[in-house]
């Protein structure tokens, strides 16, 4: 009897994790140039004209130093960040940028070659919302991470309705008789 229950619960925990799926494979590739930036991070994904980007990247291997360009930003360097084998670098995107996309190369020896892309976009004019949560810019639902917790709260939360479920038969059975 308790094998007829097993079968939407674990519809429910495969569900999840298909929801999860497509997240995890999309932000392995840039969806502007479909090249992999599996190995770069961007901080902020869209910046205003005078802020600060900040380039990560693991794609060098054991090289402590590499180079990076923005076309709107210009030349930067990349070096040591506080993890072995992560370099950082940082530029400026212009107060004189117009929206739009804007590619970033990075370059390590002896020939390795990253590209990725970022959005630029206008400052907005007026007041500015300063609520919390998505709307503020912070855990937008198209990042990776929140995708992933998302991801985990689901399987999470059918796991444990799995199992409080099947406890709760394996009880109602054991005192029935």
């Amino acid at each position: 009897m308790r094998l007829a229950h097993v079968g939407p619960q674990v519809a429910l925990i495969i569900g999840a994790l298909a929801l999860s799926a497509p997240a995890a494979v999309a932000a392995t590739s840039d969806p502007a140039t479909g090249e992999s930036t599996a190995d770069v991070d961007l901080s902020p994904r869209q910046a205003s004209p005078g802020r600060t980007v900040t380039v990560t990247t693991s794609s060098c291997g054991k090289e402590t130093y590499g180079k990076g360009e923005s076309e709107a930003g210009g030349k930067f360097h990349l070096l040591a960040g506080d993890r072995k084998g992560v370099l950082v670098g940082t530029f400026k995107v212009p107060e004189n940028a117009t929206s739009g996309t804007d590619t970033v190369t990075l370059k390590c020896p002896p020939r390795i070659k990253q590209t990725v892309t970022y959005q630029i976009v206008n400052r907005p004019k007026g007041g500015i919302d300063a609520g919390h949560g998505w709307a503020a810019g912070a855990g937008q639902p198209d990042d990776l991470s929140s995708r992933l917790t998302l991801g985990g709260l689901l399987l999470g939360g059918a796991i444990a309705g799995g199992v409080t479920t099947w406890r709760r038969r394996s009880t109602d059975t054991r005192t029935a008789t």
